[in-house]
């Protein structure tokens, strides 16, 4: 399965970040505590160079806690600073401006010896699309200072934000790259939706999710939709179907989602098993292990 979504704001927008990274003490990184690998653009370690680094591994409730531990223990010894947030509902807004004051402490120990006191830390915001840029913003704002949205590609401009006098961000827009030199990396994107689905075969995607959660958590579909071996077996049987079709065959049969005839409607169950993934309703699940 070939996955590519680069729209052309995506290319205006490296650009401005790149005019604006000499105004950055600090790069605020979002990404998908479920994908925390494949979440994460390589544009922005290019930029990145020679700025202090915070990891934000965002959605952390809908990922698998023991992993997302793993996944911060990895990039802290790497040299970043890292939290694991829920920028929806969690009450993280302090501890995150706290850890941004540590993460430039050096920076701050310089003004002051330099007779500068009181200067705005300034931040930017940056990740790929859908990983919660602008929740995060408005989160730490306390009140809608961003857009948000549900959808990629929300925020198309750059938006500055003042948090009292001692924080500044820069809102971004998501932003991918041109070309996936790893396919997986593109399945992991379109799986927590950071690509338009408009583009992509989903009832591909969803076998393919399914294939992957079977390796990770075997038993995360069948509990959520009542699936049996059996089901499967007489469905793959009697429908010559792969075992990943016959899983959307049986979703679609125990949901009741039907075309005319009584034919199972893959397409309906494909679009609810993206979205029950999306949104948390399968489990705590993380689709990327730290190597």
């Amino acid at each position: 399965m070939n996955l590519q979504w680069y729209p052309g704001h995506m290319t205006k927008a490296i650009r401005m970040m790149q005019e604006n990274i000499k105004l950055i003490d600090i790069i605020i990184e979002i990404t998908d505590a479920r994908i925390p690998a494949s979440g994460r653009n390589p544009d922005i370690d290019e930029l990145g160079k020679n700025k202090f680094r915070l990891i934000i591994l965002n959605k952390a409730d809908l990922a698998d806690p023991a992993i997302t531990k793993r996944w911060k223990e990895y990039y802290q010894k790497q040299g970043y600073f890292v939290m694991e947030m829920n920028s929806k509902t969690g009450n993280e807004a302090g501890k995150v401006k706290e850890l941004i004051q540590n993460a430039c402490a050096e920076k701050i120990e310089k003004d002051k010896k330099r007779g500068i006191v009181g200067r705005p830390i300034r931040a930017m915001v940056a990740g790929i699309p859908n990983v919660g840029k602008s929740t995060f913003i408005n989160k730490l704002a306390g009140k809608a200072s961003a857009k948000t949205g549900n959808k990629p590609g929300v925020t198309k401009g750059k938006q500055w934000i003042s948090l009292g006098k001692n924080l500044q961000l820069l809102d971004t827009p998501g932003i991918l790259w041109p070309k996936f030199e790893d396919q997986t990396v593109g399945l992991h994107l379109a799986f927590i939706g950071s690509m338009n689905d408009e583009n992509i075969d989903t009832d591909e995607l969803a076998c393919e999710l399914i294939k992957i959660l079977k390796q990770y958590y075997p038993n995360a579909i069948s509990e959520k939709y009542n699936i049996t071996d059996e089901q499967i077996d007489e469905l793959m049987e009697d429908q010559y179907q792969t075992p990943a079709s016959a899983v959307l065959s049986a979703i679609a049969i125990n949901r009741k989602c039907f075309k005319q005839g009584a034919t199972p409607d893959i397409s309906r169950a494909s679009a609810l098993l993206l979205d029950d993934f999306r949104n948390g309703r399968l489990g705590r699940l993380s689709l990327e292990r730290p190597d």
